[in-house]
């Protein structure tokens, strides 16, 4: 893998089952203590399934981007088209990857995606505010936290199994 290049592309369907296991490895389990992004403290169960990713690659209005190298998946982030912004989620990087620059690579191609393809002017996120770290992480890369919170979704398994009482999600912009 040393002096490929890092290519990034559109999800088909059959990255599906690759997707998953890249977003669960990220974010939960003790798979992801090796990053920085792991959320295995405050969160535990699924961070995604098959179904929600086949729905994103499946819809017009979506794009999940894979970074690749040789062939093999190393990042991935969604990108949903809504009316004067796109959203960014389902963020991850191979866990012992992160901290090297690829994060930076990706988030750049998606911004670049969402102004250059869709011809929209800011990406939103929301980003559990009690992850300080991962939100400097986003001021860096040029993100504004507006101070607008939602409530994270207790009771659904299907965003993970609360750790805490206190997770709420805040809304970062950025103008593109």
């Amino acid at each position: 893998m040393v002096g490929q290049a890092v290519s990034v592309r559109a999800a088909l369907a059959q990255d599906v089952p690759a997707i998953v296991a890249l977003v669960e490895s990220a974010y939960r389990g003790d798979s992801s203590r090796a990053g920085w992004t792991t959320e295995a403290d405050i969160l535990q169960g699924q961070r995604t399934d098959a179904e929600a990713v086949a729905a994103h690659v499946a819809d017009p209005d979506s794009v999940v981007l894979l970074a690749e190298r040789g062939g093999e998946l190393l990042a991935c982030c969604h990108l949903e088209r809504h009316d004067g912004y796109a959203y960014f989620g389902m963020f991850a990087v191979r866990p012992l990857l992160q901290g090297g620059g690829l994060g930076k690579t990706v988030i750049a191609e998606a911004e670049r995606f969402a102004a250059d393809e869709w011809g929209v002017p800011e990406m939103h996120m929301t980003v559990i505010s009690v992850r300080e770290e991962l939100i400097a992480w986003y001021e860096r890369r040029g993100y504004t936290r507006t101070g607008q919170t939602s409530p994270f979704p207790y009771g659904d398994e299907r965003f993970g199994l609360p750790q805490r009482d206190d997770l709420e999600f805040e809304l970062l912009v950025k103008k593109l």
